[in-house]
């Protein structure tokens, strides 16, 4: 196993042992990864827990992390970029730090700390596509790990992957129907690989296609066959 993946599960599955009420995510805007890691975490605690983050030089919540955890039915629509101030250290009893190139903030509480460095996707540039998958890949691997720390049987998800065929006619709505499929299955943690057979010619990724719709509803694989 890759010596980086041991560590994070381990330091995951330490925290979880520690069973924090109030987990703080932090990197230096507050507009990406700490977003995200709110909201999946949000979504994963049990009740009783409360999750926050906030950042050293807070700016404003990047659109693409809202669209990327829409696409996994997270709603983030309302969330707003905090500084360090607006914490209260004392109630803190965990802090997950996400900078990967810039230096992080520093916490000045007694809250255990771990650190997941984590590549900032908004640094990213090119097509809003390609923005775009390097917000899903953060958001992935967010839910990956933030499974782990709450116990939500990430293992399981990996070691024992499952196929659904869908079979219908031209028309039928298989697209839309995995349109709606793929985002509720992402929110279980789960990585999910399409592949698409069809009988005639056809074009590849072309906005308003069956392979880009897909692509665009969060398949991390997509594959065509003839």
């Amino acid at each position: 196993m890759n010596r980086q993946i041991e560590e994070w599960r381990t330091e995951a599955e330490a925290l979880r042992a520690k069973r924090p009420r109030h987990i703080l995510f932090l990197c230096v805007a507050n507009s990406a990864r700490s977003q995200m890691a709110e909201g999946i975490a949000r979504s994963l605690a049990p009740q009783g827990v409360r999750v926050s983050s906030a950042g050293s030089s807070p700016a404003s919540v990047r659109p693409q992390a809202i669209q990327v955890l829409d696409e996994i039915a997270i709603d983030i629509s309302d969330h707003r970029s905090k500084g360090l101030e607006s914490i209260d250290a004392e109630s803190v009893d965990a802090v997950i730090t996400l900078c990967a190139e810039e230096v992080c903030p520093v916490f000045l509480g007694k809250a255990h700390r771990v650190h997941w460095g984590l590549l900032d996707p908004a640094g990213i540039t090119g097509t809003e596509e390609a923005r775009l998958n390097a917000f899903r890949s953060i958001r992935d691997e967010l839910l990956r790990r933030l499974n782990v720390l709450f116990g939500r049987g990430e293992e399981a998800a990996v070691t024992k992957p499952q196929a659904i065929a869908i079979v219908g006619n031209s028309g039928a709505g298989k697209t839309t129907l995995l349109e709606r499929l793929i985002p509720a299955l992402k929110g279980k943690g789960l990585r999910v690989g399409v592949v698409k057979h069809d009988a005639h010619r056809f074009d590849i990724d072309h906005p308003g296609k069956d392979s880009h719709r897909l692509t665009a509803a969060g398949a991390d694989t997509m594959m065509i066959t003839s």
